[in-house]
């Protein structure tokens, strides 16, 4: 009988690592609304922080815990995306035309809101979805 791995020190680090990934992406994801790249970024970083606990896990407890249909999650992705980008078309101005306005919202008062925000978001959802989906497809290859 193959003893089980004690892996204490992997899992441990890797969750506190993760946390730290998760974090970072939010704030990259946030940076990126006034400057280029935030949902791609962000996405990206939220995937390697999704990657690190399918390498430091095995896939069945992470699935259980993030049951996540990720081709679904890039479809979303690539549907908010392009809905946002015809949504300016909708009112006669250009494919992907931004627009922006200032609302008082009750816990953070004047708060701008953009457009750019909502495509940011599906490009993360689809950066997310297509680089886990073919993280997880090369795995299961078995090399």
């Amino acid at each position: 009988m193959k003893p089980e791995p004690n892996d204490v020190i992997l899992h441990t680090v890797s969750k506190l690592t993760a946390v730290i990934i998760f974090t970072f992406s939010i704030d990259l994801f946030w940076a990126g609304h006034h400057f280029p790249g935030g949902g791609f970024i962000g996405g990206l970083t939220t995937a390697a922080g999704i990657v690190l606990l399918y390498l430091s896990f095995d896939i069945e407890r992470i699935q259980t815990n993030l049951p996540i249909d990720y081709k679904k999650l890039a479809a979303l992705g690539v549907l908010i995306s392009v809905s946002t980008g015809l949504a300016g078309m909708i009112y006669g101005d250009n494919f992907l035309e931004q627009t922006f306005g200032y609302f008082d919202l009750p816990l953070f008062g004047k708060t701008e809101l953009a457009t750019a925000v909502l495509f940011d978001i599906g490009v993360a959802l689809a950066v997310i979805g297509t680089a886990v989906t073919i993280i997880t497809s090369i795995s299961e290859d078995g090399l």
